[in-house]
């Protein structure tokens, strides 16, 4: 990587897929590996581990997706990375289905091999976020 360390490398890498979910043009999720793991921490019903990207996907940010009038917006308050670990603490925005506003906190974990994520655990407010998932629908 000649002079750039991994951890670096992986930082750098986090902070462009968050660059372009912020633009409209991408998400961090193309950085999952197709057997990476997702866990959500919390008491929310959707509260476990996800045992690789596609169910991730079609379990949880398709159906959340398909409950917004706008996109998801995040705002990175900050990026850390140690080792194989790079930490997104961000704010996230966007307008539900039934008009009113979803903001949330998250911070993200990361855990990172040869550029791509292989486990992630994500933290944030899932009292917000069930309140959201259960009073809009995802059906157009």
């Amino acid at each position: 990587m000649s002079g750039i360390t991994e951890s670096s490398e992986n930082k750098m890498l986090v902070q462009a897929g968050f660059d372009r979910w912020r633009a409209g043009t991408g998400s961090p999720f193309e950085l999952l590996l197709p057997e990476a793991d997702w866990t959500i921490v919390g008491s929310s019903p959707l509260s476990k581990t996800y045992p690789n990207r596609q169910a991730f996907l079609d379990e949880v940010i398709q159906p959340f997706n398909a409950r917004m009038a706008t996109p998801l917006v995040p705002t990175v308050r900050g990026i850390y990375a140690d080792g194989d670990m790079v930490i997104i603490f961000f704010d996230a925005a966007a307008t539900t289905k039934d008009g009113l506003p979803y903001h949330n906190t998250y911070t993200w974990y990361f855990r990172m091999k040869n550029g791509k994520v292989v486990s992630a655990i994500a933290f944030f407010d899932t009292r917000e976020f069930d309140d959201f998932w259960n009073r809009v629908s995802p059906a157009a």
